[in-house]
């Protein structure tokens, strides 16, 4: 059985709902935390005051989009064997690029495994040269094939759970090319990767440091969120500040001609906040089905792994299990740099 989250003691009923409940669906209106103010029998300033609170004490990383993999610019999943004496150097190397957005340290030979986010292949494979030259560590390249189930969206009523719907498995195939936007478009995008001011008028504010009116913004973000280029719009939380400090990557190598179907059922289990098929990187790294799962201790993340894997058969397949053990940098993607908008 899980185990209830061992909350902050600053976190009080209200509290527990405003980072539950508005994790998506988030209010696209002008005026968003009045009309959460409304739900949770508050006022408009006390939920303005509490998310300022949340976000200071770390549970909260920004209010705002999470972006769909691989529509704006290119993205992919790495990792490299870091000498053990030399991991902390290199995962600080690793974590200055801007274009990294996740970086932890995992048990396995290939010791640390960060995220890089760019403007575009070319820009991430020059981030992946810089580290290689900078470390003298090979960099493995994951891009994403196929997504089954992206989110990181979380139940904290029920712990490691993610919170639905859950999405219709998406066919990414070999193409590298993102959504085409227009320059004011990328601009917005640009000021949204940062988040929302937490504020009376937060949609205001976003538009005008681009030149937009709140209308027009509104407009916009829910069209993207319409379109999925945005995948949830809502606050986003640090899930080892809340309790879930053990988490576990999954990997099998199933034959390509069973991986979507297994990939579909596995992504149907609760316990699963992401799921999907990465391109394997042979002979380093065979594996190509992946999962996340993450619980408030390692004991109960195992158990679920290993009650969803004899029930849908994975363990018959090679497979591997790393735990996280540090996280080095975690902050919201960064897809376009100021720059890249400006020169589109």
């Amino acid at each position: 059985m899980p185990r209830k989250l061992s909350l902050p003691s600053t976190v009080n009923d209200t509290a527990f709902r405003l980072l539950n409940e508005w994790q998506r669906d988030f209010p696209l209106e002008a005026r968003p935390f009045a009309r959460i103010a409304d739900c949770v029998g508050s006022s408009e300033q006390a939920v303005i005051t509490a998310y300022r609170a949340l976000r200071q004490q770390g549970l909260v990383s920004r209010v705002g989009a999470v972006f769909a993999p691989r529509r704006l610019g290119a993205s992919a999943l790495a990792a490299l064997a870091a000498p053990p004496e030399r991991l902390e150097a290199v995962a600080a190397r690793v974590s200055r690029e801007s274009a990294i957005n996740h970086n932890y340290q995992r048990e396995h030979r290939y010791n640390l495994w960060f995220v890089v986010t760019a403007a575009s292949p070319a820009q991430l494979r020059e981030v992946v040269a810089a580290i290689e030259r900078d470390t003298g560590c090979k960099v493995i390249v994951l891009p994403l094939e196929e997504e089954f189930h992206i989110d990181l969206g979380f139940d904290l009523k029920g712990p490691g759970v993610a919170r639905t719907p859950r999405h219709e498995p998406i066919a990414l195939g070999t193409g590298d090319a993102a959504c085409a936007l227009p320059s004011i478009e990328r601009a917005l995008i640009t000021a949204l990767q940062q988040g929302l001011e937490i504020e009376s008028q937060p949609f205001a504010r976003l538009g005008a440091s681009v030149g937009l009116s709140e209308a027009m913004t509104l407009e916009l973000v829910a069209r993207w969120v319409e379109e999925g280029l945005i995948r949830r719009f809502g606050v986003v939380v640090r899930h080892h500040e809340l309790g879930l400090e053990a988490n576990a990557m999954c990997v099998w190598d199933v034959p390509d001609d069973e991986v979507s179907e297994l990939g579909r059922r596995l992504a149907r289990e609760p316990a699963v906040t992401l799921c999907y098929r990465r391109r394997r990187v042979l002979p380093e790294w065979p594996y190509n089905l992946f999962c996340m799962i993450h619980g408030s201790a390692r004991d109960e993340v195992l158990a679920a792994r290993a009650d969803l894997a004899a029930r849908l058969g994975l363990d018959a397949h090679a497979h591997a299990v790393l735990f996280s053990c540090r996280r080095f940098k975690q902050t919201g993607a960064r897809y376009l740099a100021a720059s890249d908008a400006a020169h589109v």
